[in-house]
């Protein structure tokens, strides 16, 4: 019972430990400890008490991290995700267990214990992809990888993205662990540093720090630069919240006034508002048409790129416009991926009967968009999402596929009030600037708000909750990451690593998979 005790109290504390690791608090090395204190808590358990091991601790994983979820919806909804995600994450540290009890029976070898560290690193970065895309496009939030964006290993994204962050995180805890074991286990003058398992193991850790601390990451400009003017207009512009019509415009019209003290005789070549900046349709509406075009032409004198709520043949979308100087709209792009739950509610029917109060809340869904997110500038491409658009893989693979030399994301974090939630999308933003190769515009409606070059430097910031803007000159690139080469590529690579893995610790399995017939039998 006492064991039992223990092993649930690591799982506790691994959960809830990891939160100190990511933004607002930003301990990173943090992460580690929680890795190995998870790990050790299913370390030589069998399948099933692996798997609620590992729920209790993917549950205070998970709670601990996005508890801004319950700003605007109250608690359920994070508990309730909560829950979901704890389900996927049991399930990858029961198979985690299963793995590394089938390695670590094998006969004794100089590359046991990295073989140990890559395939629980390989098995965990598999569950993180099925908790990113599964259910409903899953939930693109904690992921190792989100902890490191201030860390030196932070430049692992350039040549992988966050998958292989997330990658690296887990083996180089794991190694740390397995190192910690055998020298506890079997003391220092057996594997000690004159044990070649030993030294190999601490050099792949030295390998895995050193890789990414030296590499420079590109960030010169390849095709010209751009002055950005990015704004920020501080206004309440929650899905829920009760505002006078046009005041959320109207902020972003008083916060634009800014530009020319902070522009400092700079040309500025592009003016952005970011998401649900102006909270009247001007393609619907003649007076915010009038004000738009009045506002672009006689002050701006450049493109205008904001977002709003669009409406066509009957369906609303999440856009971001782009409106030109005595032209008006010539460009748009609608969100891809709205936000099960908040933007729209899957399987409307079925979750109405089970929470009928809450899904009433949202008694409206975007309708997921089809057009790319390229604005074109002349010979220049702006590639533009929205909001949590910027911790999904695919959307940033297919702005740069698409030629985007420069990424627009245009957020609104207004419903999260002054929680870590912010913090965190800016660190994605930064990690996905080192990983596209491109410079990232990150655009709040209440902050954070930032501007990153290719290589992850702060060119611009602003604070939380202050109107405020953002010129900066920015590189455009158009040369290919690796990670962007590799694409989709390296996630196919790891699922398939990991179901292999998966089948050869279980007898069955392995006997299939390497195609050994099961012995007859003599009866």
């Amino acid at each position: 019972m006492a064991k039992v005790l223990i092993r649930i109290l690591l799982a506790i504390f691994g959960g809830l430990s990891s939160s100190l690791a990511y933004p607002r608090e930003g301990l990173w090395p943090v992460i580690f400890v929680s890795v190995i204190t998870l790990l050790l808590s299913v370390r030589g358990l069998r399948f099933w008490r692996a798997f609620w091991v590992g729920y209790l601790g993917g549950f205070c994983f998970y709670v601990s991290q996005i508890e801004w979820m319950s700003h605007y919806l109250g608690p359920v909804p994070l508990l309730a995700l909560s829950t979901l995600e704890a389900f996927f994450f049991g399930l990858g540290m029961a198979l985690i267990a299963r793995v590394w009890r089938w390695l670590a029976d094998k006969p004794s070898s100089t590359w046991r214990t990295i073989q140990i560290a890559f395939a629980i690193a390989t098995v965990w970065t598999a569950r993180e992809w099925v908790s990113i895309n599964l259910p409903y496009g899953g939930f693109p939030w904690s992921r190792l990888a989100m902890s490191q964006s201030e860390s030196p290993l932070a430049n692992w994204v350039y040549f992988g993205g966050q998958p292989l962050l997330t990658f690296v995180i887990s083996a180089i805890s794991t190694l740390i662990l397995c190192l910690v074991l055998e020298l506890r286990t079997h003391g220092w003058r057996t594997h000690g540093w004159r044990n070649r398992g030993t030294v190999l193991a601490t050099a792949m850790v030295l390998g895995l720090v050193a890789i990414p601390t030296l590499t420079v990451v590109p960030s010169v400009a390849e095709n010209g630069t751009l002055v950005v003017a990015a704004v920020q207009g501080n206004a309440n512009a929650g899905l829920f919240a009760n505002t006078t019509r046009g005041s959320i415009l109207r902020n972003h019209i008083e916060a634009s006034n800014l530009i020319e003290a902070k522009a400092k005789g700079q040309k500025v070549d592009i003016v952005v508002w970011p998401e649900n900046a102006s909270d009247i349709n001007p393609l619907a509406d003649a007076a915010a048409a009038s004000t738009m075009s009045r506002l672009v032409d006689e002050k701006f004198g450049v493109p205008l790129i904001f977002g709003t709520i669009t409406e066509r043949g009957g369906e609303l979308f999440n856009s971001s416009l782009i409106w030109r100087p005595g032209v008006g709209v010539t460009d748009w792009y609608d969100k891809k991926r709205p936000v099960p739950f908040a933007e729209y509610v899957p399987d409307r029917d079925f979750w109405y009967s089970l929470a009928p109060d809450l899904v009433g809340l949202i008694s409206h869904g975007y309708t997921f968009g089809t057009r790319d997110g390229i604005f074109e500038l002349g010979k220049d491409k702006l590639g533009v999402l929205i909001c949590f658009e910027i911790a999904i893989d695919d959307i940033s693979r297919e702005l740069v596929g698409s030629g985007a030399q420069l990424i627009l994301s245009q957020t609104n974090n207004a419903d999260f009030g002054r929680s870590d939630e912010t913090f965190q999308q800016v660190a994605i933003a930064k990690l996905r600037a080192i990983e596209t190769g491109r410079a990232v515009v990150n655009d709040s409606t209440v902050g954070v708000s930032a501007i990153f070059a290719p290589d992850g430097r702060v060119l611009d910031q602003l604070p939380t909750f202050e109107p405020g803007v953002m010129v900066a000159r920015v590189p455009l690139r158009s040369s290919i990451t690796p990670a962007m080469a590799i694409g989709g590529g390296l996630d196919l690579a790891i699922n398939a690593a990991a179901v292999i893995l998966i089948l050869l610790s279980t007898g069955r399995g392995g006997r299939w998979l390497l195609g050994k017939k099961k012995a007859p039998s003599n009866s």
